[in-house]
């Protein structure tokens, strides 16, 4: 029996076609009708339609031709990462950093507030305002202007946007940053933790964007990891997937410790460089205890890659050999590791792509192609 087309089912494949093709154009340069066809399958004249209805509604421009060629150049067309703003904030134990993106997670503004980890909630969050209220003033810009807004928090997370645990930030199990965030900003806040959207990060801005089962290693006085399983973030059942460093066997409660001689990270590597034997014996030991939760995430998921993040990856040159043989020692297979180039703007990043995640879904999610201009004053 041949199943016939109805004018709503028409309608249906006609967005997702404009779906496919936006998301082609915004990975990729400008592109002519003829290319973007081949990319998506689609015959030329549908590839016309397609395009026809991105222009409208203002998800895609047609790019001015190069000075200079012979006879008429080809149309070509990009997606248009200027026509909205996201935001991506990641509170932390030492600073609180707010980044403005555009809708390809280009950074255009930021802005960054000092903090301490002794601080309590209510200066933490005051901090956090400053540094939205600046991120958004350097952009030229008022919250009722940005698309949605990403959180990047130490600790367990919920679904509604509140802290459930944080052993490393006094007062803060118990936050809502997504409502306290909301009075700032228009549009949906999404709250993760920070280790998470660094991963998110690392396959979006980073080392990782080839692979698609990925450990993160949020690296420092504090250990915290995410996990990319199949292309994706991985929270499981209660957002709590990866805490592996809750288990006192794994060593990661006891790997500061070794490090506890020196006032800062930045002074025991310091030392280490210079030669100091005290220093790089304690760097070794902190590794080995760094390594066992490192081997079991390894052995659990056989991921492709290892990246060590987090503030102690600037000296990843005392770290990634020492953890490389440590893991070969334990693990079956050791998986490639690499070093983020993120640096400390990694887990805002992550924060931003989650925002941008939510805006993606929300247009595929439509009942059609929302306009440019629907979706900014939703």
């Amino acid at each position: 029996m041949t199943a016939h087309l109805t004018g709503g089912d028409l309608s249906r494949l006609r967005q997702l076609n404009a779906l496919t093709a936006m998301e082609i154009l915004r990975d990729q340069p400008p592109m002519t009708l003829t290319e973007l066809s081949r990319r998506t399958g689609l015959s030329r004249a549908s590839t016309e339609d397609v395009v026809r209805d991105l222009l409208e509604s203002g998800w895609v421009a047609e790019v001015e031709p190069a000075a200079g060629g012979v006879g008429r150049p080809a149309r070509r067309y990009r997606f248009r990462a200027e026509a909205g703003r996201l935001l991506g904030v990641d509170i932390g134990g030492h600073k609180v950093l707010a980044l403005v993106t555009d809708l390809d997670g280009a950074v255009l503004h930021g802005h960054r507030v000092e903090v301490t980890p002794e601080m309590g909630r209510a200066d933490r969050l005051a901090a956090t305002d400053a540094a939205i209220a600046g991120a958004l003033r350097a952009a030229g810009l008022t919250g009722d202007r940005l698309w949605a807004t990403g959180i990047a928090t130490t600790g367990l997370v919920d679904r509604m946007g509140k802290v459930m645990l944080s052993e490393a930030l006094p007062e803060w199990t118990g936050t809502d940053l997504a409502t306290h965030v909301s009075r700032l900003v228009r549009g949906p806040v999404m709250v993760e933790n920070d280790s998470k959207l660094a991963a998110l990060a690392e396959t979006w801005r980073g080392v990782a964007r080839h692979a698609s089962d990925m450990v993160f290693i949020l690296s420092g006085l504090r250990t915290g990891t995410g996990l990319i399983i199949d292309g994706k973030l991985h929270r499981g059942f209660a957002n709590s997937a990866g805490e592996i460093g809750a288990l006192p066997a794994a060593g990661w409660m006891r790997a500061p410790e070794h490090l506890a001689a020196w006032p800062t990270g930045e002074d025991i590597f310091a030392a280490a460089h210079a030669g100091d034997r005290k220093a790089l014996a304690a760097i070794r030991r902190y590794v080995k205890d760094l390594a066992i939760g490192v081997s079991a995430l390894v052995l659990t998921l056989d991921p492709e890659l290892v990246v060590v993040g987090g503030g102690f990856s600037r000296s990843a040159d005392l770290l990634i050999d020492p953890l490389r043989r440590e893991l070969d020692r334990w693990c079956l297979r050791t998986p490639e590791i690499r070093v983020s180039t993120l640096a400390d703007e990694g887990v805002a990043l992550g924060a931003a792509k989650l925002a941008l995640d939510h805006v993606s879904d929300a247009v595929r999610g439509g009942n059609g192609l929302t306009s440019v201009d629907r979706f900014a004053s939703a």
